[in-house]
């Protein structure tokens, strides 16, 4: 599975969308005013790079239900 590149792609956003929620909930415990400026805005990113690791694994199902590799 560590040759498919469609399979790192998939960790790579996973592991990305992770990095931005620690980074989220890291801000958030730490409060201040650059949580209160930006919490929102990071949150938001980590909506989009969620939405983005669903569908590279929804891709990742369907080209291996079809036969792929």
């Amino acid at each position: 599975m560590l040759n498919d590149p469609l399979f790192i792609l998939v960790a790579v956003a996973c592991v990305t969308v992770a990095a931005i929620l620690m980074f989220g909930i890291g801000t958030f415990g730490r409060g201040g005013e650059f949580n209160r400026k930006h919490a929102n805005k990071i949150m938001r990113w980590r909506i989009g790079a969620q939405f983005v690791a669903i569908l590279l694994i929804l891709l990742f199902v369907f080209v291996r239900r079809m036969g792929g590799q």
